[in-house]
Formats: C-alpha cells, sequence, structure tokens
C-alpha cells in the first residue's frame, strides 16, 4: 500500500466544558465581530448575551445579524455581507448549528470581494481576496463545519443547494463547548448526530480516504455509535454530549482532507426542493438503501465501519448496515417518511438530475459509479 496523504486544518480549536467563557482571553482575528446567529435558541439561552459581555469587557464592537434558516440561503449570506461592508465589522462569528457557522464562512468570501453570493456558485464573481476571520462556535454536534473548509447555501428561487469553500474559510478560532448542546431537543440531538457520523461514514469510503481520515472517521463512528443513544434519551449526561461533539469535531476534520459523497449530493437536493427538510433527517432517510447498494463495492470498509458500529464480530459488509439500522432505531428516528415533508415517488427523476447537476464532485469521491437510474432505485427504496 502507498502510503499519501496532504493535511491541513489549520483552525485552532479550543474544545470542553465551559470553554464559551475563554472568549474573555483568546486572542481574536479583530476589533468589530459581525455575530451571526439563527433562530431563537441561542437569544434564549443566553448565549448570545454571553458573548457581547465578553465583548463588551474587552472593548470589541459588534453588530448582530439573527436572520439565518435551518437551511442557510444566499439572501441571508448578502444580508449579513452588507451589514459588514456598511459597519465596519472586520471579524465574524458564527454561533449555532452549521447553518449560522456556514452562514458566516459565506458572508467572509461575498464581503471581501465584489458580487453577490450566488455569484461565486456560478462562477460570475471570484473569491480573489483574502477572507474576513471566522470565530466558530457550535450550539450542536453534527456539521463538524467549525473543522473544515466548507460551507452548504440553499438558492430557494433556484432549488438548487451547493456545498463551496476553500482554505481561505476555514475558521480562523472555534470554540466547541459541549454545554452549549445540552438543550438540543432529543429528535434534533439524533439528526445532528446522523449527519456527523455520516461524514465520516462518507469520508472513508470515499476515493479521497487517506490514512489520517481513516483514523478520525473510525474514531467518529465509534464515538456515535456508542454515545448518540445516550445523548438523545438523557440529553443531561454530560459525558454522551462531548463524545458526540469531539466525534462531530473529527467529523469535521475527516470531511476537510477527504471528501462526503453521492449521500450528500442526494440528500442536498431533497432539502433544496423541501427546505423544511433538516439535513440529517433526510440522511438518515435515504441511508439504509444507500449504504446497501455501496457495500459490495468496499466490502472490507464497511466490515471495519461496522465493528466500530459496536459488533466486534463482523465478517460481512452487511453487518454494517444491521447495526445501522439499529442505530436509528436506538435513537428513536425509523419512523422518519419522506412522504411527511411533501415529497412524492414522482419528484424522483427531478431529484436525481437535480443531485447530479449540483453534487457531480461528490459523485466523482464515489468508488462505484452512481448512474440516475441507480440514486432513482435508492430514492425509492428509501420512501415510506
Amino acid at each position: 500500500m502507498s502510503l499519501k496523504f496532504n493535511y491541513n486544518v489549520p483552525t485552532k480549536i479550543v474544545f470542553g466544558k465551559g470553554s464559551l467563557d475563554k472568549l474573555a482571553k483568546l486572542k481574536l482575528p479583530g476589533k468589530k465581530a459581525l455575530i451571526v446567529t439563527g433562530g431563537t435558541s441561542t437569544t434564549r439561552l443566553g448565549y448570545i448575551d454571553r458573548i457581547k459581555a465578553h465583548l463588551d469587557a474587552r472593548e470589541i464592537g459588534y453588530e448582530v445579524y439573527s436572520k439565518v434558516q435551518p437551511n442557510p440561503t444566499n439572501v441571508n449570506v448578502d444580508e449579513g455581507a452588507e451589514i459588514i461592508k456598511n459597519t465596519g465589522c472586520d471579524f465574524i462569528i458564527g454561533i449555532g448549528g452549521g447553518s449560522s457557522i456556514d452562514s458566516a464562512k459565506a458572508m467572509s468570501m461575498v464581503a471581501s470581494n465584489e458580487g453577490k453570493c450566488w455569484d461565486f456558485f456560478t462562477g460570475v464573481s471570484k473569491s480573489k481576496n483574502k477572507a474576513i476571520p471566522v470565530v466558530a462556535i457550535p450550539t450542536t454536534a453534527g456539521t463538524g463545519t467549525e473543522a473544515d473548509q466548507w460551507f452548504v447555501i440553499t438558492n430557494e428561487t433556484l432549488n438548487q443547494k451547493i456545498g463551496w469553500g476553500g482554505d481561505k474559510f476555514f475558521p480562523a478560532l472555534s470554540i466547541v463547548d459541549p454545554d452549549l448542546m445540552m438543550s438540543v431537543p432529543p429528535k434534533y440531538t439524533a439528526y445532528q448526530g446522523f449527519d456527523a457520523m455520516f461524514h465520516s461514514i462518507e469520508g472513508y469510503i470515499a476515493k479521497t480516504a487517506n490514512p489520517v481520515t481513516d483514523l478520525y472517521a473510525l474514531k467518529a463512528i465509534e464515538l456515535i455509535g456508542s454515545n448518540l443513544p445516550e445523548a438523545v434519551k438523557n440529553g443531561g449526561n454530560e459525558d454522551a454530549r462531548a463524545a458526540v461533539a469531539m466525534a462531530s469535531t473529527l467529523s469535521g476534520m475527516v470531511e476537510a482532507i477527504s471528501s462526503t459523497t453521492s449521500e450528500h449530493a442526494m440528500e442536498h437536493s431533497l432539502s433544496a426542493f423541501h427546505p423544511e427538510l433538516i439535513h440529517g433527517a433526510g440522511l438518515i432517510m435515504i441511508s439504509v438503501a444507500y449504504h446497501s447498494h455501496f457495500a459490495p463495492a468496499v466490502p472490507e470498509r464497511y466490515i471495519a465501519m461496522a465493528k466500530a458500529l459496536g459488533n466486534e464480530n463482523a465478517s460481512d459488509p452487511m453487518d454494517f448496515v444491521s447495526a445501522l439500522k439499529k442505530l436509528i432505531d436506538d435513537c428513536g428516528v425509523s419512523d422518519l417518511k419522506m412522504s411527511d415533508f411533501g415529497i412524492k415517488e414522482s419528484d424522483f427523476d427531478e431529484l436525481a438530475e437535480n443531485a447530479m447537476a449540483t453534487g457531480f464532485s461528490m459523485l466523482k469521491a464515489d468508488r462505484a459509479a452512481l448512474s440516475k437510474e441507480d440514486i432513482i432505485k435508492i430514492y425509492s427504496e428509501s420512501y415510506k
């Protein structure tokens, strides 16, 4: 075996219970921040006020943008970028789920260059300038975006959900405090935990896998398999929360130097047309059919993942699918239905076309070619 890989994860990561309060002393990359968040939970739980207090004590200015959607849009990004340009913010703090941090990264691109957000996705505009630094503070354990250079943005007008990025978009600093994740409701804990696990699973089975990502991915899969059911059932278990948070960060590192595969392309298509569909839920719905399809392509890797999920005696690649089904059931998310989100079987042809068009780079990472007919078959087998 030829051992070759590149490794570059330049983000300073501060991980552990109580880490948010280290904002009082950590070196920050600017003098005025745009705080980017979404929904109401980060405000209701007092996280925004805590950040403001730390910034006030250090005489660091700030503005707040709190309109990020669960599937962040190009409109969100353009609005935030305008605030940055008009108020002189020189760094961005993204706090919340992956949507807030992804939006912060995209805003850093748009605010430092000419053009609107979607111009960069279509190639009309180029990211030529140094990006505005980002501080990432995840309050969910799922995307791992605190440890990678990617961001995913949705254009609701075009029904397109596309990932973008590059080395200049690694966060300058990430604070991963499991205390901020303690109040996430059970089903969202499950959705987010599975998102993290699929990042590692896909990074492990992708063509781009390497010796470093193999280590990170298998450890992340192990941590989620042994801790996510407890985090779902008992959200107050600090050890389980910290383990899943660690797995999410490791999965971000896997994404940074490997890749997601067509599983993510297929889900992006689902939630591009149905923005109310939470990404992790979409991944769960297609996962059993998807991995049943791919298990024969890399049997030894699926056996290794089955062992990471606790089946020490695994000897068949489908042992992984059995372990996956059990984990889905143990986390109480086996009853997810595409039909509950308005997805129809008659949509599958268009969804498959969209997945292939917008997720072509992820399909290229597959170890076995996936045709449009294969995608439709996986959607069909997942439908209920």
